[in-house]
């Protein structure tokens, strides 16, 4: 079991998760509401997609915040970076154009990229050898709580919803009366993007309390003049790490693109390629997500004590499912649809992104883990950008293309399956220092 102090600490930190995931789908959700209000073409979703919390803005953040992490400390980060999200989600909550909010979600996604790899590093550090899994575990509970949450608000507050008289109220009572139709609805979306600001505050000051990560202090004591580019270099020169790193990068990459494309535009999807509502859209997506939390609570008390093999290798062939059901079924009946979503579900609660974040930490030394972290994180976030804008291209204007796009996404979830199987470490059971020391010998 784990002590107070870890699971109170796990807790804090794994707000970042919501943060993270929350701002992907409070986008997502309000995605036609923002096309209908301001005009959007695909492409212009394809880039709010690009530099979002999804993609490039976290990829900015990421290998900056991993390398902050590394020379000034974990806590260094969790005292400042979430100031950062909540001015980036005040800006889209007052976006008044296109440009606004694209500026919304860059400043939005690159905090959340500088937030992740500290506080997957900090959970592994803070936790015991027998419940590290289970830690990162609730965390990802948390990155599927956030999105089942605020889709939760998406289909309240919507056009339509039970809570859509009061943000019609709101509206009018900020901007007068003869606000565009347009104009109203697009208020449902800032309400929820003023809920991640409330949260964002929440977990600002749950963060800062935290006291700095014991491993991070102990590695600092023993160092000789370790600054960040120090720490930069060390990670490259060192074969191990660097191996470490493409593994890493690979098996997370390729799950990513496929990922990154379902968290932001699954809800547009459904409502072009599937053909129904976008409150029918929400609702599946909703429940979607909390199949991923009933299944992520599932695994949280098997990894510990269950080969990482077995259950890496179970999510990933849910997620294949999931996919040839697109190429067999369809997605233009309830039943293809609702398979689909199940099986997607099912994968996200054991997905690889669980073992990133467990491996991540492990692997790699005291010294430069949040760096490395960061760096993948970088190379995954920015290549899944690029791959958002593809995919808007592939998938066409009304979903022509989807049957095309799911064959690209069965290549791409094979890959991660063949490589995780192939470099599966062995961790499960041992502390931070011993798995360090297997790897790195007396690495300084």
């Amino acid at each position: 079991m784990a002590n107070s102090g870890s699971l109170k600490s796990t807790i804090a930190v794994s707000l970042t998760n919501y943060l993270d995931a929350g701002a992907i789908v409070a986008g997502a959700s309000g995605l036609t509401l923002w096309q209908n209000y301001l005009g959007l073409s695909e492409v212009h979703l394809g880039w709010l997609n690009f530099i979002s919390a999804n993609c490039l803005g976290a990829a900015i953040g990421a290998i900056i915040g991993g390398f902050l992490a590394d020379k000034y400390g974990r806590k260094f980060i969790f005292t400042y970076n979430l100031l950062v999200y909540m001015l980036g989600v005040l800006t889209v909550m007052c976006a008044m154009n296109f440009p606004m909010l694209l500026c919304g979600f860059l400043i939005t996604g690159i905090s959340v990229g500088v937030g992740v790899p500290a506080s997957w590093t900090y959970i592994s550090e803070s936790s015991e050898v027998n419940n590290r899994g289970r830690n990162i575990c609730i965390s990802q509970m948390s990155w599927g709580i956030g999105p089942m949450v605020i889709l939760l608000f998406g289909m309240l507050f919507a056009p339509g919803g039970y809570l859509f008289g009061w943000v019609e109220g709101l509206a009018h009572a900020l901007a007068g009366d003869a606000l565009p139709v347009e104009a109203v609805n697009v208020f449902s979306s800032r309400v929820v993007f003023c809920s991640l600001f409330i949260v964002a505050f929440i977990a600002w000051n749950l963060q800062r309390g935290l006291q700095e990560s014991t491993e991070f202090e102990a590695a600092k004591a023993t160092e000789k003049k370790a600054g960040l580019i120090d720490n930069i270099r060390v990670l490259f020169s060192n074969k191990i790490a660097v191996r470490t790193v493409c593994f890493l990068a690979v098996i997370y990459l390729t799950w990513n693109l496929v990922a990154s494309v379902m968290g932001f535009f699954q809800p547009h999807i459904y409502e072009t390629a599937g053909g129904v509502s976008n409150e029918q859209a929400n609702w599946m997506n909703c429940i979607q997500w909390a199949i991923i939390v009933g299944v992520t609570f599932i695994v949280s008390k098997l990894i510990d004590k269950t080969s990482h093999k077995a259950i890496y290798v179970f999510g990933l062939v849910a997620a294949i499912c999931a996919w040839l059901v697109i190429v067999t079924i369809g997605v233009n009946g309830m039943a293809g649809l609702w398979a689909f979503a199940i099986l997607w579900g099912v994968q996200g609660g054991s997905s690889p992104q669980i073992f990133y974040a467990l491996w991540g930490s492990e692997l790699f030394p005291a010294k430069f883990r949040a760096g490395a972290q960061g760096l993948m994180f970088f190379i995954v976030r920015g290549l899944s950008a690029l791959w958002g804008l593809v995919f808007t291209y592939i998938y066409g204007e009304n979903g022509e293309g989807f049957t095309l796009a799911a064959y690209c996404m069965i290549t791409l979830l094979l890959i991660s399956l063949v490589v995780g199987v192939i470099g599966c470490p062995n961790t499960r059971g041992k502390s931070l220092a011993e798995i360090t020391k297997e790897r790195y010998g007396d690495i300084q």
